[in-house]
């Protein structure tokens, strides 16, 4: 994927993000992500049925590295089994830590390939991803 691409991607993402709204909805599993050195603080609301992950959305303040990467783990996960979301989240943590991994498990999150350059933005990268981690793991533990 080249460079002007991944810059649409995250832009499109930015500006457009998918499944951005407050849910009131107690059905869904609300966690919150947020960063240490910056002001990047989402929550994400993710519903689960029958260890699946039916839908998820995400409201909050973060730059355009967070926001683009929550829309895009939002697209990639919607629709998958626990296990799969693992899967891709782990494949995902290995293409942040620039080591070998799954490039068509990620999909758009390709886009992010080369952030482990810039490692302050990593931080952004990761935040929903923690989320998610953190909204399994609460998961797992409730059933």
């Amino acid at each position: 994927m080249d460079k002007e691409t991944k810059n649409a991607i995250i832009m499109e993402h930015y500006m457009n993000p998918i499944h951005r709204g407050i849910i009131k909805d107690k059905t869904y599993k609300k966690v919150n992500a947020n960063s240490e050195t910056c002001i990047d603080n989402i929550d994400i609301y993710i519903l689960f049925e029958k260890d699946k992950i039916k839908d998820i959305y995400f409201d909050g303040e973060a730059c355009a590295i967070s926001t683009s990467a929550t829309s895009i783990m939002i697209k990639l996960l919607i629709g998958k089994t626990i296990e799969e979301a693992k899967e891709i989240m782990q494949e995902y943590n290995r293409m942040i830590q620039a080591k070998e991994y799954n490039t068509s498990l990620l999909q758009e999150a390709n886009c992010y390939n080369e952030i482990y350059m810039q490692e302050n933005r990593i931080g952004c990268a990761t935040i929903p991803w923690k989320g998610l981690e953190k909204a399994l793991k609460e998961y797992e533990e409730s059933r």
